[in-house]
């Protein structure tokens, strides 16, 4: 099995590493690399919620099975395990807020508010409290020792590469933290975890937002909020004109454009804005939906005094595109696509991270037909 760099200097006799375990393949390989080092290494997981047929599903994490499976991966290496139970954290933090950014009308991203919350802050004084020298995690981003400390870089593999979801993640957590499999590609995990003899060596990925049982995004929010979900309103265009009626605005979001049910328009309609105080969905051409800026709120820097140019990254599956960042603006160099309030907005300089926001609002651009 191959060595992995875990930047604890080059003799880890003595050292304690704690690795976050939700169960899948890729922690439990990071916990596997980290035990190999010869460090003291302590498995933990967090239970985060434990509702219906989550608990048994593949392509979860963090609930009933996937707690055993890292309890078994554990047992297998021969080093401890815990488990702490955040449900209560995980709801009021990630699910409650998920449902209420919908209701408002805003495109949620629910794996960041995780990262942020129960996964890194409550993780990392888990850690701590337990003497640990650091905390590893199986995400695919790479920790890199820069002139001014810890800086965070996208991952090597670029179809695993994991940063957008972590530009919240703060200079102390940065300097804490430890991302092993940052330089691997994920077919190379699986064989690790197979070279082993893991139980979860084939066990499938988990799904982008683990604590919805089939996906249906829409059916959560009126469990959640069953008062507020289903408030049916117009479908207009971009002049207010009525095209139609919609059954609740939890059923779309910016850039949408199947589901609808609006006909007879000369070319395809998507969703340009959700309107929570007028309960309308406002519909428009494509080109309706290019805007030139974005305003970000609760921006978190890790560039230090970085000025050159910069990319951008408004969605996961997105590629990073010429920006420049104005004050709390990140303005594209040329018209961008599916911007959605809610979402994030990731800023890099080459393969560094240089930190993001949250998505206030957006300036469309003015793009002729």
């Amino acid at each position: 099995m191959e060595q992995r760099d875990f930047q604890l200097g080059p003799d880890l006799a003595g050292k304690r590493i704690v690795v976050a375990m939700s169960g899948g393949v890729d922690s439990s390989v990071v916990a596997a690399l980290a035990h190999a080092t010869g460090a003291e290494t302590i498995g933990v997981t967090l239970q985060l919620y434990d509702h219906g047929e989550a608990v048994g599903r593949a392509g979860s994490c963090c609930a009933g099975r996937d707690i055993r499976d890292a309890r078994a991966v554990c047992d297998r290496l021969g080093i401890a395990h815990y488990v702490f139970d955040h449900e209560t954290s995980f709801r009021e933090q990630v699910v409650d807020k998920f449902a209420d950014e919908y209701l408002a009308g805003r495109t949620p991203i629910p794996c960041v508010q995780c990262n942020m919350g129960p996964k890194f802050t409550d993780l990392l004084k888990l850690a701590r409290d337990l003497g640990a020298d650091c905390l590893a995690t199986g995400h695919y981003v790479r920790r890199v020792e820069g002139t001014h400390g810890a800086e965070l870089h996208r991952g090597a593999d670029p179809a695993r590469d994991q940063s957008y979801f972590l530009f919240a993640t703060t200079q102390s957590q940065l300097d804490y933290l430890r991302f092993p499999l940052g330089g691997l590609p994920k077919a190379r995990v699986r064989e690790i975890a197979a070279e082993l003899g893991l139980g979860v060596a084939a066990k499938p990925d988990s799904q982008d937002i683990c604590f919805v049982p089939d996906g249906d995004y829409a059916g959560l929010v009126k469990k959640l909020r069953p008062e507020a979900a289903e408030t049916a309103g117009d479908i207009v265009d971009l002049g207010g004109t009525k095209l139609g009626e919609h059954r609740g605005l939890i059923h779309f979001t910016v850039g949408q454009r199947r589901g609808l049910e609006i006909g007879g328009s000369p070319e395809p309609l998507y969703v340009v804005r959700v309107e929570p105080e007028t309960k309308r969905v406002v519909v428009g051409p494509r080109r309706a939906l290019a805007v030139e800026a974005a305003r970000m709120t609760d921006i978190n820097w890790l560039g230090g005094d970085f000025t050159g140019p910069l990319t951008a990254k408004v969605r996961s599956m997105a590629k990073p595109v010429p920006a420049r960042l104005i004050g709390d603006r990140v303005v594209f160099d040329a018209p961008e696509y599916g911007v959605a309030p809610g979402q994030a907005a990731v800023l890099y300089a080459g393969e560094r991270v240089l930190g993001g926001g949250w998505i206030a609002d957006t300036e469309a651009a003015l793009v002729a037909a």
